[in-house]
């Protein structure tokens, strides 16, 4: 095994340096695209401002995606801006 020394100001920079990238790796961890953002029930009926029959009957009719594990059932963000975005009026003038 080979021994390096160096001086204490360029290890402690390297050690400086490596804090950061640690930092930044944990702060990109935490972010996720919205497309790959899953969403439960209780989300979906606030982020929409409907209630939860109103969400049933959406899945029942196909209107949106969904996937069921169990009893729990999850929206991918994506379908539900898919959805927003069909519906988007744009203002006009008379």
């Amino acid at each position: 095994m080979q021994v390096i020394t160096i001086q204490s100001e360029a290890f402690e920079q390297i050690i400086s340096k490596l804090e950061e990238i640690k930092t930044k790796v944990n702060e990109e961890k935490g972010k996720q695209p919205l497309s790959d953002t899953w969403l439960d029930n209780g989300q979906v009926c606030e982020l929409l401002k409907i209630s939860s029959r109103t969400l049933q009957t959406y899945r029942d009719e196909g209107i949106v995606s969904f996937s069921q594990i169990g009893s729990k059932i999850y929206y991918k963000a994506a379908d539900i801006e898919s959805h927003l975005n069909k519906h988007y009026n744009k203002a006009f003038r008379r």
